[in-house]
């Protein structure tokens, strides 16, 4: 299976299965000096671990993090880094009904009829568990960006019909409650809007939104891997995302250009400022050096306790009841995710921005 690796010059390639032994990732391309241990890969991990809330899927998995290579005595030395996290709490016997069914929703049908085999148990490599590889390398590209002044901030802008009020953004919320909702009246409705849907056996969906500050000017290759292009295959390949807008999005399309463009201006002692950011921080694939703002649509969890219609592999037509442990929402979880493949990409980006002058390669060589 090829499709398994993003990033050119930081190179990230998971590896396992959600019910196999261990999960995990390698990252080349880590540069050597950076202070690095398992605690720090490890609290985005805890974020996006399982069982922590009604509103996640009960597996117990404590997503512990092993660093096997790549660090001496705290400090990355350059070197391939190996992390592995081991898989405990599998329950493959509440696979069993669906050996021979393929789950609507599910990469079931197309993994099959790609390969000639499945491992239907919680979805293999099309499970949402590989994503803890992501976080655990997402977590090394932030520290990384952390050094460089970036700062990655995303957060659940809603949940089914439920949307955040600007008015009663509160950073300090997104890690208060459960559902990562910087709008504690909005997480009260989403809280409930959600328990409807448990109660029906169905589930729902909702919007990341991701804001990056402090990239400077410059990052992006025109054309074929421009910024926007390169972030939004990375979140793409999440995979329950759906889809990803910049600045106004979809919105531009009804809007005129004097009302989509934005004016700029000069001012002493402050420099180039953005009366509007429409652009969402992006203009033609190169980031401009101001915020970049995103959202990525994610689908309702697939796996729902209602009946529905579905096939067996030797397509007689049948009713499938799913039993087992599902997210209600996948959202929550996902917003750790998002930060991940968006630190991947930009550190994979700026290290590129480099090569692209010969002042900042022999500044870089100095």
């Amino acid at each position: 299976m090829s499709g398994s690796s993003i990033g050119k010059n930081f190179t990230v390639t998971t590896w396992g299965e959600s019910h196999g032994k261990a999960i995990g990732v390698v990252i080349d391309g880590c540069p050597a000096g950076l202070p690095l241990c398992e605690e720090d890969i490890q609290k985005d991990l805890d974020r996006r671990r399982p069982g922590q809330s009604p509103y996640s899927t009960p597996r117990n998995e404590e997503d512990m993090v092993n660093i096997l290579s790549g660090t001496f005595e705290g400090i990355t030395t350059g070197t391939p880094i190996s992390l592995i996290i081991y898989n405990h709490d599998q329950r493959s016997k509440d696979y069993s009904q669906i050996a021979n069914v393929y789950r609507p929703g599910h990469a079931d049908y197309t993994y099959h009829q790609k390969y000639g085999i499945w491992d239907y148990r919680g979805g293999g490599r099309a499970s949402g568990r590989e994503t803890a590889a992501r976080v655990a390398a997402g977590a090394v590209a932030k520290k990384i960006l952390s050094r460089l002044g970036v700062k990655i901030l995303a957060y659940t802008l809603s949940i089914g019909p439920v949307k955040i009020d600007p008015e009663y953004f509160d950073e300090n919320e997104i890690y208060k409650n459960p559902l990562a909702m910087p709008d504690r009246k909005a997480f009260q409705k989403a809280a409930e809007y959600i328990e409807q849907m448990k109660e029906k056996g169905d589930s729902t969906g909702g919007v990341v939104e991701c804001m990056i500050n402090g990239l400077p000017c410059g990052v992006g290759e025109p054309v074929f891997e421009k910024l926007d292009a390169v972030l939004g295959k990375a979140i793409l390949s999440i995979g329950a995302v759906k889809g990803i807008e910049f600045g106004r999005g979809f919105g531009a399309a009804f809007t005129t250009g004097s009302q989509n463009n934005d004016p700029l201006t000069y001012i002493q002692n402050k420099g180039l400022v953005k009366e509007t950011n429409n652009s969402g921080g992006i203009t033609g694939g190169i980031s401009e050096g101001f915020p970049i703002v995103f959202r990525a649509a994610f689908k309702p969890t697939p796996s729902i306790r209602m009946a529905q219609k579905t096939v067996t592999h030797d397509m007689q037509n049948t009713e499938l009841n799913l039993g087992g442990r599902h997210d209600p929402v996948i959202v929550p979880r996902a917003v750790v995710v998002v930060e991940a493949m968006t630190a991947i990409t930009l550190v994979d980006y700026l290290f590129q921005r480099i090569l692209s002058r010969m002042d900042l390669i022999k500044k870089a060589l100095s």
